[in-house]
């Protein structure tokens, strides 16, 4: 599994069905549904992409779409460990609306969605094999019942020179991520999919560079990033054996 997300939808119904619906997206519309959700940031257009690609865009950059009725926000800046913890303004916009939080980063099988009705939060789980369950409110949604009643077990995960221990957590978080997002938003990054799921490769979304006056510099972070990567050790390469396990290589 691969998939990550960082992903907001307001919606004045069902989600998955209002984006069954929509047409290409105006772009005057989006930029000012910009403008009131990052207000006092500074937005520039840019180049666009799709629903499905544009879950998990690069930091400084947000991937968006408004019709009437569905507003779709793709942006790295609500992957937060605590969902109930949301920035306000976001919040704020759901007034007589559904929200939707999804977030998700396959690197450390992390998970997070949350689901707000007119602004009240009625649901949000986060968690990791390495954190646990970091925030667990409210009561399960229809679609997680099978992970939390055992039958969908994540199994026995096999590393280089280590014994086989069970996974640390009931179920694999990016496994009910990508149910809570067919559930939530009506399509699948990874899987199988299904005949009534949303085309999310044939949604459009527009895209917009985005700064916070009052945050850190977007240059700065870049080079502080180059400084660790420069600093880590040579990365392992892994053969799977005959019998599933991972074999270390070291003639590269």
């Amino acid at each position: 599994m691969g998939a990550k997300t960082g992903l907001l939808m307001y919606a004045d119904g069902d989600i998955p069905g209002l984006l069954r619906r929509v047409g290409s997206a105006d772009r005057d519309r989006t930029a000012a549904m910009m403008r009131r959700l990052y207000l006092g940031w500074e937005i520039e257009e840019c180049e666009g992409s799709t629903l499905w690609d544009g879950v998990y865009p690069p930091k400084g950059t947000v991937y968006a779409a408004s019709w009437p009725g569905v507003e779709v926000i793709g942006d790295q800046g609500v992957m937060i460990d605590l969902p109930s913890q949301l920035p306000g303004r976001l919040v704020a916009a759901s007034a007589g609306r559904r929200l939707v939080l999804h977030a998700m980063h396959s690197v450390v099988d992390w998970l997070a969605f949350a689901v707000w009705e007119d602004g009240r939060l009625v649901r949000s789980l986060s968690l990791s094999p390495d954190s646990g369950v970091v925030e667990n409110i409210g009561e399960p949604l229809p679609f997680e019942l099978p992970y939390w009643a055992g039958n969908r077990p994540a199994g026995i995960v096999p590393w280089p020179d280590e014994d086989e221990e069970p996974y640390p957590l009931p179920f694999h978080p990016l496994e009910l991520g990508e149910d809570a997002l067919r559930a939530l938003c009506g399509f699948i990054l990874e899987g199988r999919p299904e005949p009534d799921d949303v085309d999310a490769d044939a949604i459009e979304l527009h895209g917009f560079h985005t700064r916070d006056p009052h945050g850190p510099d977007l240059a700065k972070r870049q080079a502080e990033l180059r400084v660790a990567v420069d600093a880590m050790a040579p990365p392992r390469v892994c053969t799977l054996g005959t019998d599933g396990s991972l074999i270390e290589r070291n003639d590269l």
